[in-house]
């Protein structure tokens, strides 16, 4: 089975071979460590990897979890079912901060990030509906935001499923994946009261609007570059796809050989290797057959662009 895909300037290859998980999700470079983390939510496993090493470690949980990110006092951030959650690695010890309501609804925590100040937004999204692994209850989800007091915020509601979250360099903009209507949002953003209020939403993206709408999947997880573009992983049609925030324009497609991508995030020494999260969750065997590394960690290099540090909790 062919490991590495050369395009051009660009290679996609697998960046932990020995891996596959049935959800891989939420990847973060942690920049002080040099490792990638990631999960993977089906399997209740929040992983670290050290590229360098080439080594994988893992924690399991008692329950789903949906993204993970370092806290600079120490241990990681975690939403982990309907709670976040604070991880001490060496220990294993999990402790609970908040839980959010049923909502009529046995919702979930899924994607994750820290805004520039170090808070911990967090959204949460609607339980599966019967056997479809793509169907959930619509506008059960909302997105909450931890502050470094530790105080839990709602801030966003009605949502299917949260996903992505960047913050411009300026601090004045964050966008925000709601991934069943396939739009990505802008809101105004103040970093000294961010978590009181997200202002001015409108949509920045919107998949439907596109010419291949139909081969463009659900935006899931995103990050961004230097440059302030959004990188957006496509549930459903392998690409990661660039796109300029400001006039909704499509820049690139990066195809990955696994249907169903999640997230991505740059990594590496100099911040310059993107590195995406699959599933093999819901692929029929066909799917399977032609993308047998569903599921697979991938790291695409030869983009030509670097991202951002990734942002921490400060709590």
């Amino acid at each position: 089975m062919e490991k590495k895909f050369v395009l051009g300037t660009m290679t996609v290859e697998l960046a932990i071979p020995t891996l596959t998980c049935l959800l891989g999700e939420g990847p973060h470079w942690d920049d002080k460590e040099q490792k990638l983390l990631f999960v993977d939510i089906l399997a209740n496993t929040v992983y670290k990897w050290d590229s360098v090493k080439d080594k994988l470690e893992s924690v399991t949980l008692e329950d789903t979890v949906g993204a993970v990110v370092p806290c600079k006092k120490g241990g990681y951030m975690v939403g982990l079912g309907r709670s976040v959650a604070h991880l001490d690695w060496s220990s294993q010890k999990v402790t609970k901060i908040h839980e959010i309501p049923l909502n009529g609804t046995k919702n979930k925590f899924n994607d994750a990030k820290c805004d520039p100040a170090g808070r911990f937004w967090t959204g949460s999204m609607g339980h599966q509906i019967s056997n479809n692994p793509n169907m959930f209850e619509p506008e059960k989800g909302e997105l909450y935001c931890l502050d470094i007091d530790g105080t839990l915020h709602k801030r966003v509601e009605k949502v299917s499923i949260s996903n992505g979250l960047v913050w411009t360099q300026d601090k004045r903009t964050m966008y925000y994946i709601d991934s069943v209507p396939g739009q990505v949002y802008g809101f105004d953003y103040d970093i000294d009261t961010g978590a009181k209020s997200v202002p001015n939403r409108r949509v920045i993206i919107d998949y439907n609007n596109f010419d291949d709408a139909d081969s463009m999947g659900l935006p899931d997880g995103m990050t961004s570059d230097v440059d302030g573009n959004l990188w957006i992983a496509s549930w459903g049609f392998g690409k990661i796809m660039c796109f300029d925030p400001l006039s909704g324009k499509k820049l690139r497609t990066i195809q990955i050989p696994a249907m169903r991508t999640t997230s991505c995030c740059f990594g590496g020494k100099n911040l310059d290797e993107l590195y995406v999260t699959s599933a093999r969750q819901g692929a029929s065997d066909e799917e399977l057959a032609a993308y047998p590394m569903s599921g697979s960690t991938f790291k695409v290099t030869g983009l030509g662009v670097k991202g951002l540090p990734a942002n921490v909790y400060e709590g």
